[in-house]
């Protein structure tokens, strides 16, 4: 049986000598699949003491994690949802502040510190805010993971320089750490770690091994007879196992449906009628089918016959359907929702007729300028859809792109596309294989990079350009360029010639969006947009550029016909 990530874990807060508990802490385990896609958080806060609403503070920021982080879009990197969520909550804070009668005094108001930590698959990842902090337990020792946010005065005067609610905005310090089992993590307020030495702490958690809770508890009586002044909080953290597998088991858990047989038409298949088949190849087989019970028509799609042992494949298969269900444009492929139970491992979408791109491009070879900027700010929206959810399609190629009778794009496969919550949860994908189409896929995945959202805008600009000029960029070169020195020798061939009326302006367009180097490409889809749109000064041909610039490869080899002559000159003189 598959292994899951598994923690024990020991808490305790008390008031202290104080009147109030200014601390809150707390805890959250889900059950899967949020324990495989989002993970376990464990956090605290230290509402400031000049405060009288800080504990408010402090108990919000907590409460506010534990809650909205969950129900952050599981498709989005832990980074991004926990710093949405932390933003949010800064502002609320802040708000609430000036809404006070001491609104200019933050001394007063909503403002506490955070430290969070949150456990996903191999890896932990620390959040953290002020001077409360998160330790990890390294023998007899404890090695501080946070950096205090305090500004010292003098040996016996200092303030917190940075917290939750203090200001307008929030910077948090962010990092992440390879777990192992057997580690533990212990988080603590300044009442605890300033009056209670990393000795005695790392003995009582090695002595209560058996009972987190219990260390917790001694821990804060500790510091408490040690005459800290302060609320006292501690947590304790001990990471009992850790996942097998990848984040898509709990996703698709493809290992419990078998695939299907191969269908013929008439054939009543989970409560769908199959009217024909659409398309087939060596991964997969889509059939055009109608619900019985809605009539409503939709394209069935199975695994391959070859590939239907192949659990990457089948996992990746699956995975498909998880991402269709989990976008929602005009622009996109959509999925159809599943009102019966499942028994066999296949997708269901919208059926959409008309034609792909690719099929488009050979009846329309280099067409028009307009009709070229309509479809890629379609295909453009589509794109956003993805980026949105931090996910990279990777595969954006005609082929991959549907035009319906209305005109209407659609992109509408996701086999290759990469969502930042599941990979770092667990790649899909182990190996180096470039799953985008040679084409059309970017130089960085031939030197054996991550892709970025540039990396899909260089594939949208080789559709572009070979819209208008029926050809690619730099051919059929980038597959062969294994190094970064040999895509800095790449030549991009101009868009423009004497058959083809394309401005200066759309051809630098074109070209900065292929530009072999990503960090060189668009930053932005709209800015590529605009600049198709209307001309950008960058581009025109006002100012003479230099042959050297523009073909360096002409232009030596011009030098050196010249150098050449001047040298026969010589020697018939």
């Amino acid at each position: 049986m598959t292994k899951d990530l598994a923690i024990s874990i020991g808490q305790c807060s008390r008031t202290g000598r104080k009147e109030i508990n200014q601390d809150f802490h707390g805890a959250l385990i889900p059950v899967q699949p949020e324990l495989s896609l989002k993970g376990i958080t464990i956090a605290l806060a230290d509402g400031i003491s000049s405060s009288d609403v800080s504990q408010i503070a402090a108990e919000s920021t907590i409460k506010s994690l534990l809650s909205d982080y969950y129900c952050t879009s599981d498709t989005w990197s832990v980074k991004t949802s926990v710093l949405r969520v932390i933003h949010a909550t800064n502002s609320w804070l802040f708000a609430e502040t000036k809404r006070n009668i001491d609104a200019y005094d933050m001394d007063k108001g909503y403002v506490c510190t955070l430290s969070a930590l949150v456990l996903k698959s191999h890896m932990a990842h620390l959040f953290h805010v002020g001077d409360s902090r998160i330790y990890r337990i390294q023998g007899d020792s404890l090695e501080q993971l946070t950096e205090d946010h305090r500004t010292v005065v003098s040996s016996v005067q200092s303030y917190l320089a940075r917290a939750i609610g203090m200001a307008q905005s929030v910077s948090v310090d962010y990092r992440t750490l390879p777990l192992a089992q057997g580690d533990v993590f212990v988080l603590a307020t300044d009442g605890v770690y300033e009056h209670s030495s990393a000795k005695f702490i790392c003995k009582t958690i090695h002595q209560h091994a058996g009972d987190l809770d219990a260390a917790a508890n001694a821990i804060v009586s500790d510091a408490y007879d040690s005459a800290s002044p302060d609320n006292l909080t501690v947590q304790i953290v001990r990471v009992d196992s850790l996942p097998e597998g990848a984040a898509s088991d709990a996703i698709a858990q493809s290992e419990n449906l078998p695939a299907p047989p191969l269908l013929e038409a008439g054939q009543v298949f989970e409560g769908y009628k199959v009217l024909r088949p659409l398309h087939a190849n060596h991964r997969s087989h889509i059939y055009l089918v109608e619900d019985a019970e809605s009539g409503e028509k939709a394209a069935l799609k199975i695994p391959s016959i070859d590939l239907r042992e192949d659990g990457d494949y089948l996992r990746r298969f699956m995975m498909e359907d998880w991402i269709a269900r989990r976008l929602n444009s005009a622009h996109v492929l959509k999925a159809v929702a599943q009102t019966r139970k499942r028994n066999f491992v296949y997708s269901l979408t919208e059926y959409i007729e008309g034609q792909t791109l690719a099929q488009w491009m050979t009846d329309n070879p280099k067409c028009d300028l307009e009709t070229m900027r309509d479809l890629v700010e379609q295909i453009a929206k589509g794109l956003r859809a993805f980026h949105r959810k931090e996910m990279l399609h990777q595969d954006l190629r005609p082929e991959n792109i549907m035009i319906d009778p209305a005109g209407t794009v659609k992109i509408i496969d996701f086999g290759a596309t990469r969502v930042a919550g599941v990979s770092e949860a667990g790649p899909v994908v182990t190996d180096q294989e470039v799953l985008g189409t040679f084409q059309y896929a970017a130089p960085e995945y031939y030197v054996g990079e991550a892709g970025s959202r540039q990396s899909d805008f260089f594939s949208l600009g080789v559709i572009a350009y070979q819209m208008v000029t029926g050809k690619l960029p730099y051919g059929t070169q980038i597959p062969k360029t294994r190094t970064k020195a040999q895509q800095k020798k790449l030549r991009y061939a101009s868009a423009q010639s004497d058959a083809l009326h394309i401005p200066d302006w759309v051809n630098g367009a074109l070209q900065k969006a292929v530009h072999p180097d990503p960090f060189k490409r668009y930053e932005t889809l709209s800015e590529f947009l605009a600049d198709l749109r209307k001309p950008n000064k960058k581009f025109m041909s006002g100012a003479h550029v230099p042959l050297v610039q523009r073909n360096p490869v002409v232009f030596w080899q011009a030098v050196s016909i010249i150098l050449a002559g001047i040298v026969l000159l010589q020697l018939l003189s």
